[in-house]
C-alpha cells in the first residue's frame, strides 16, 4: 500500500513539474488577476458581513465574551485559532460567532455559508496590519491542536495517498498543478489573506473552506469545517504565517 502511494505521489511530482502551456495562466486570466488587485471584489463581501455581524453581534459584545477590551480586540483577534474558555476547546473566530448568537437564543449561520464567510472576513479585517501572534506553546489545548494539525497536514491519506506536504514541501514549491504555483503556505501569508475572493468560484471563502476543496481533488475525505481536525490544521497553517501582517480581505485564483 506504502509503494502504491509513493508512486501516485511521484506520478503527480512529475505532473506538476512538467512545462506545457496547459499549465500556464492565460493572459486574459493575468489581466483580470491584476484588475482585480485594484478593485478586490471581497470588498462588497466584507461590507455585507460588518453589517450582519453589527447587526447580530457587535465589537463590544465579542470584546466582552472574549474577555478583552475593545481597544485590544484587534490584536487578540490575530492570535486565532485559539483555546476559548468559554467553548473549552481550541476554536476559530466563526465558532465564537455561533456561540454568541446561540446563547442570545437566536438561530446562528452555519460554517460553511456565505454570510458566515463574510462575516468572518469582515472580523478578522479588524486585525489588518496586526501581525500574526498565534502561540501554539501557550496551553495544552492549544499544542494538542498543533500536534493534530502536524499530523493532518503531513500524513498522506485518501485515495490519491497524498498530504498537504505533497503539494507544499520544499520539492514542490514553485511548481505548476492546475495553472497554479504550488506555494510556500507560510511565505504567502495564506492564514493572513484569508477569507479571500477566489476568482474561480466567483465567492469569497475561508481557509478551511480552502482546505476542503484540495481535500475533494486529493481523493481525500473531506474534513468538516470547525471539526477538531480542521481547526487543528487550521492553527498548523497559521503558525507557518507568524509574525506576517494580516491583509483580509485576500485575493486568490
Amino acid at each position: 500500500m506504502k509503494k502504491i502511494a509513493l508512486i501516485t505521489a511521484l506520478s503527480l511530482t512529475l505532473l506538476i513539474g512538467a512545462e506545457s502551456t496547459q499549465f500556464t495562466m492565460s493572459e486574459a486570466d493575468k489581466a483580470m488577476y491584476a484588475e482585480m488587485l485594484e478593485n478586490n471584489p471581497a470588498d462588497i463581501f466584507i461590507a455585507d458581513g460588518g453589517e450582519v455581524f453589527d447587526e447580530k453581534i457587535g465589537e463590544e459584545a465579542l470584546a466582552k465574551y472574549l474577555g478583552v477590551s475593545e481597544e485590544a480586540l484587534p490584536k487578540y483577534i490575530a492570535g486565532f485559532p485559539r483555546y476559548v474558555k468559554n467553548l473549552d476547546m481550541v476554536v476559530g473566530l466563526d465558532q465564537v460567532m455561533q456561540d454568541i448568537v446561540t446563547k442570545k437564543g437566536e438561530k446562528p449561520f452555519k460554517l460553511k455559508s456565505a454570510d458566515m464567510f463574510a462575516m468572518l472576513g469582515y472580523v478578522k479585517s479588524l486585525a489588518n496590519d496586526e501581525k500574526i501572534n498565534i502561540d501554539v506553546e501557550a496551553d495544552e489545548h492549544i499544542k494538542a491542536a498543533y500536534a493534530l494539525g502536524s499530523k493532518t497536514y503531513n500524513n498522506p491519506r485518501g485515495g490519491r495517498g497524498l498530504a498537504c506536504l505533497s503539494c507544499h514541501s520544499k520539492a514542490t514549491v514553485g511548481m505548476m498543478l492546475r495553472t497554479q504555483v504550488l506555494p510556500n503556505l507560510g511565505n504567502v501569508k495564506a492564514a493572513a489573506t484569508w477569507p479571500a475572493y477566489r476568482m474561480t468560484k466567483s465567492s469569497l471563502r475561508s481557509l478551511q473552506r480552502r482546505f476542503q476543496g484540495c481535500m475533494k481533488n486529493a481523493l481525500q475525505a473531506v474534513i468538516p469545517i470547525g471539526s477538531k481536525e480542521m481547526v487543528a490544521l487550521e492553527v498548523y497553517v497559521t503558525n507557518m504565517a507568524k509574525d506576517k501582517e494580516i491583509a483580509i480581505p485576500g485575493l486568490k485564483r
